[in-house]
């Protein structure tokens, strides 16, 4: 068996939308007989303990995904780890692609709002948007703020919406595209020296 590729998500919501559009791609990502972990390290913080849990030398290539407002630390994350990355905007050349703002964001943005409205409304959650949306501190907002705030507003529903998002997307947000195409490309030449990073 070849050895792993690593995913580095921040939380849950983040696995959802990946793995969403794994399944909805139209050749397996990875390639078939190939192993992929997708990792949610329960905030960006922990992205230090996460590596050091691995053993790179037991691991094809680690990937990361990352919100800009993480970018620095992540990158300091990875510079102290021997990572020759000169900062947030060489990530993408070591496999960790950044979100503009977050994951919500990409996904709302690529879906588009009345498109989001009308997930809502399939998963049974239209009517709880609208009484969120009234409360004094979102009247007014922008619709696409307050769904970023919405999705995070109760325990499990920032993964549910994910993962519908990016099943409903057209296309993969850019960041996320970039990541199915690195994790597609990490097992090319296989059985050579394990790089880990880059």
């Amino acid at each position: 068996m070849p050895a792993p590729v690593v995913v580095l998500v921040e939380g849950r919501s983040d696995v959802a939308a990946v793995q969403a559009l794994l399944d909805r791609a139209a050749t397996p990502v990875p390639p078939d007989g190939y192993e992929l972990e997708l990792v949610a390290m329960g905030g960006a913080t922990n992205l230090g303990h996460a590596l050091d849990a691995l053993d790179i030398r037991t691991v094809e290539r680690v990937l990361g995904l990352c919100d800009a407002g993480e970018a620095p630390l992540t990158a300091r994350m990875l510079q102290r780890r021997g990572v020759p990355v000169t900062g947030p905007d060489d990530l993408p050349r070591f496999g960790f692609q950044v979100c503009v703002a977050d994951l919500e964001e990409e996904l709302i943005r690529t879906v588009g709002v009345e498109n989001v409205l009308a997930l809502l409304d399939d998963l049974g959650l239209a009517g709880r948007f609208e009484r969120f949306r009234t409360q004094p501190a979102w009247q007014g907002r922008a619709t696409a703020a307050q769904l970023r705030r919405f999705a995070g507003s109760a325990s499990g529903r920032k993964e549910l919406l994910a993962g519908a998002m990016a099943a409903a997307a057209p296309a993969p947000p850019p960041p996320l595209a970039a990541l199915l195409d690195d994790i597609a490309r990490a097992h090319h030449g296989s059985g050579q020296v394990v790089r880990a990073f880059g």
